[in-house]
């Protein structure tokens, strides 16, 4: 029987310049002997390879797209090389692979085909924001991206509040540039007594995390364009 390869789930920085506090030696050691990967982003894969100093010559790695827009008949090609042999990393763009990320749907082949799946320990923007909420982390929910449009983006919102006053976390998440219009309809539409916690920039230089009840985040000034955020009811 031919020796198959392990794919390796590699967690990457979720703020900049934050290498050495946030990853572990094992990372480091996986990523100085895998050559191939499958990442969201090749530009930024490539620059998180090099910032990690590791002295590889990043034209001799095979990097390959794997982000939402990949069809799924094009997911066992780009996994070939497992089957021969060969170990495979899969880099998000940010965070851990296969945790709101397209990385999952190489996991899911991989454990179809028999292949030895490694997730490496790493940040989590999601679970950092929830162990530093205050909030049930027994029972949680991570939504990703709320609607856009008003009623509908309304109405998840209060569902969300239901779910979190009866004792699960509810977690979610806003394109940057739309954080602070996000936070407004928070504060306009849940009831002054529910608990939101914001965590920005986690990990990074902007790293803010508080939380307070929605009547008191009225009161507070806080500015969230274009810095990535987590938000938290409970």
């Amino acid at each position: 029987m031919s020796h198959k390869g392990i794919l390796f789930l590699i967690p990457s920085v979720i703020a900049e310049n934050t290498e050495k506090q946030v990853l572990t030696p094992q990372i480091l050691e996986v990523c100085q002997h895998t050559k191939i990967f499958l990442v969201e982003n090749i530009r930024t894969a490539r620059r998180f390879i090099s910032s990690l100093g590791l002295g590889i010559p990043i034209p001799e790695l095979q990097f390959s797209l794997l982000d939402k827009n990949t069809p799924d008949k094009e997911v066992p090609e780009l996994l070939q090389p497992l089957l021969n042999g060969n170990d495979v990393g899969v880099i998000s763009e940010a965070g851990c692979p296969g945790v709101a990320d397209p990385g999952a749907r190489a996991v899911a082949w991989a454990h179809k085909n028999g292949i030895k799946v490694v997730p490496m320990v790493g940040p989590s923007s999601i679970l950092l924001a929830l162990m530093a909420s205050g909030f049930s982390g027994q029972r949680f929910a991570f939504h990703g991206y709320l609607p856009l449009k008003g009623p509908e983006r309304v109405q998840a919102i209060k569902r969300l509040e239901r779910e979190a006053q009866g004792g699960q976390t509810q977690i979610f998440m806003e394109t940057p540039y739309r954080n602070n219009q996000l936070l407004a309809d928070i504060v306009q539409h849940c009831q002054g007594g529910t608990g939101l916690c914001i965590a920005r920039g986690v990990t990074g230089e902007q790293e803010y995390i508080k939380t307070l009840t929605v009547s008191s985040w009225k009161k507070e000034k806080i500015d969230l364009h274009k810095i990535p955020a987590i938000f938290l009811l409970g």
